[in-house]
């Protein structure tokens, strides 16, 4: 399994963890509001001579469609702490999962959307 395949799969444990929260691999054809999709990538050689180490990017992005964006940002906190928390990764050692950013928006539609992005550091834990 890739550095992303398998912070993706931890991700996506974590959040499901979440209640009220629906927790998708990519964008779903239909869902019930509150959702999130996770995504990884792209990754990047992070190796040293003695191992093989990846450095990617971990988003996560939340839709809600709500007059205000109250709930999106309290997801957005629990989806924090969450990822805060994430341990065990299949195969890799999670050496840092370092915030980078994060924002609120409302679409054309009148849903608001919530992205997290984080910089992610591996080595593969064989």
């Amino acid at each position: 399994m890739s550095a992303g395949e398998a912070l993706q799969a931890a991700a996506l444990g974590a959040l499901r963890e979440i209640e009220g929260l629906g927790v998708y691999e990519g964008p779903p054809a239909q869902a019930a509001f509150p959702y999130a999709i996770v995504e990884a990538g792209p990754e990047s050689d992070w190796s040293h001579k003695s191992g093989e180490g990846r450095e990617l990017r971990l988003a996560v992005v939340l839709h809600d469609k709500s007059e205000r964006p109250v709930r999106l940002k309290a997801l957005m906190a629990a989806a924090e702490a969450a990822l805060g928390g994430l341990g065990a990764v299949a195969g890799w050692q999670l050496v840092t999962l370092r915030f980078m950013r994060s924002r609120t928006a409302r679409d054309a539609k009148g849903i608001w959307v919530g992205s997290i992005e984080y910089r992610a550091r591996m080595m593969r834990a064989d």
